[in-house]
């Protein structure tokens, strides 16, 4: 006969809550009293039934993973992975279960975010790609679901959100360039529907500011986080800025499309123009010259972003966790 709650409460001599409580997680269990039902539910082979579980408590132990635009075609998420990996690794401790759910516009106006959840009835769910004018972000910033968004800034009673300080890593890589003697300074930014492009463009200014070099309009320009973009970008800022010794990037993606869009050039980097990038992913330390770049943490943003996922599932309150960052210095940034 299967062993239940109610046995493991009797060999405890506690009540059949008290057990349920310290077996799903909750904070009202002291440590002492925690520890001693598991111990016994693991001496008698307790195997817990998550359907009933569910019904019960009115949870799944399952979470949701929405991500924009996953398997657009040419679309290139190379840290994906990375959060990932760092999801699953902050549910596993909670014995949670991830569901993927890939989407885009045209699929946001057919199913609402509530009916995307619901359907699947999991307890929450971790948002990343969403650009700013999607039809999910006005929905989750009323949504009553346990929220949390990737680099997305919505902060409710049911919503937080993870992230590295966009604006002070901009502020970081714009400032070192500027250490290094340059004073002509382009940004190839991100497209601008997307929060990180707004926020990196902020210590980008800043970063002038301080150094008391005049902001130029025509030194900022606009695409996706694409190779292809940063391509296209290069070409089109050094046509029109020649006189511009250096390129800071809003992705390691778009400067890896500089990279060769400067050798097409006949350019040399960084010879002739410096680069930095955005992100630090793997390619980055690999290619020639190596990139320099502001390395996230995307593991530990996954991790943080399912453990404060959890936190809001129990009734925590919702915030703003911040994962830090760190300039990566390379070979493709020179002193002029």
């Amino acid at each position: 006969m299967a062993v239940t709650i109610k046995d493991i409460a009797k060999y405890a001599g506690v009540s059949v809550t008290t057990v349920s409580r310290a077996l799903n997680g909750y904070p009202d269990v002291s440590e002492e009293t925690r520890e001693k039902i598991k111990k016994i539910a693991e001496e008698l082979n307790y195997s817990p039934n998550s359907i009933a579980r569910g019904l019960v408590m009115n949870k799944t132990h399952t979470v949701g993973l929405v991500v924009s635009e996953l398997i657009k075609p040419g679309a290139y998420h190379p840290f994906f992975l990375e959060i990932l990996a760092g999801i699953k690794a902050g549910l596993r401790k909670d014995k949670y279960d991830l569901i993927l759910f890939t989407v885009d516009p045209a699929s946001q106006d057919i199913t609402s975010y509530e009916k995307l959840c619901s359907d699947k009835k999991v307890d929450g769910a971790i948002v990343e790609g969403l650009k700013l004018s999607d039809p999910y972000i006005e929905e989750i910033k009323k949504t009553d679901i346990p929220t949390v968004l990737i680099d997305i800034p919505i902060l409710n009673e049911k919503v937080g959100y993870v992230s590295s300080d966009n604006v002070h890593a901009a502020f970081e890589a714009t400032s070192y360039l500027i250490r290094l003697g340059h004073k002509k300074i382009g940004f190839i930014n991100g497209h601008n529907d997307a929060a990180v492009s707004f926020e990196r463009l902020e210590g980008y200014k800043k970063a002038l500011q301080k150094n008391s070099i005049p902001y130029k309009d025509e030194y900022v320009v606009f695409d996706d986080f694409t190779q292809d973009g940063g391509y296209n970008c290069f070409k089109k800022m050094v046509f029109e800025n020649p006189e511009i010794t250096a390129i800071f990037h809003a992705s390691d993606l778009m400067a890896i499309g500089s990279l060769k869009a400067a050798q097409d050039l006949g350019m040399r980097v960084p010879d002739d123009i410096s680069i930095v990038g955005f992100d630090d992913i793997e390619l980055a330390s690999l290619i020639t010259p190596g990139l320099t770049t502001i390395r996230q943490e995307n593991y530990k943003i996954g991790y943080m972003a399912a453990r404060h996922l959890l936190s809001i599932i129990k009734g925590e309150t919702p915030k703003h966790i911040v994962v830090p960052h760190r300039l990566v210095i390379r070979q493709s940034a020179k002193k002029i």
